[in-house]
């Protein structure tokens, strides 16, 4: 027999233990809102932030390292000023951190790093395809037909639309 450790997940994982009402506390709160995006208050800061568009692992890590958050302790439980913090510390991301940190290096219009969020980074993606294609790029026309961009194949992948099978001869 094996000896009983923690519980294993579906895939083999450990799983981690809900906590309860009562363990929680009168001041948590399950959902955190920053940058426009709801953060689960049950997931640890770290893993929380990762739900904001264009913020990663390295990057959340990083913004409660500057913050001065323990990255571990669950997000419910962050208080009106920690949570102030973090609002100001990912506003200010882009000039605490070293070039290469950042999601939008040299941007073209003002040539400046910058680290674009939530909403920002698809309008950012739309106005460069837009760019690509108004100029005439094969990348922009790519884009703009809906094929493959990066020299995939085409013959066999990625078809869309539904199948229509061998035609049956009248």
């Amino acid at each position: 027999m094996d000896a009983q450790g923690p519980p294993k997940g579906e895939h083999g994982g450990t799983v981690m233990p809900k906590a309860n009402e009562a363990e929680l506390g009168d001041d948590f709160s399950y959902i955190v809102r920053i940058a426009d995006t709801d953060i689960d208050g049950l997931k640890p800061v770290t893993f929380g932030l990762t739900s904001i568009k264009g913020i990663g692992i390295r990057s959340s890590m990083m913004i409660c390292k500057q913050s001065g958050i323990d990255g571990s302790r669950l997000g419910g439980h962050l208080s009106t000023e920690e949570q102030d913090l973090l609002r100001k510390t990912i506003d200010e991301y882009a000039t605490n951190v070293p070039w290469w940190m950042v999601n939008r290096q040299r941007d073209l219009e003002t040539n400046e790093d910058a680290h674009i969020i939530a909403n920002e980074v698809g309008m950012t993606k739309e106005d460069d395809v837009a760019r690509l294609a108004e100029i005439k790029t094969y990348r922009g026309i790519r884009h703009r037909s809906g094929h493959k961009v990066r020299g995939q194949r085409l013959r066999s992948n990625g078809r869309k639309g539904s199948a229509l099978g061998v035609q049956r001869k009248k």
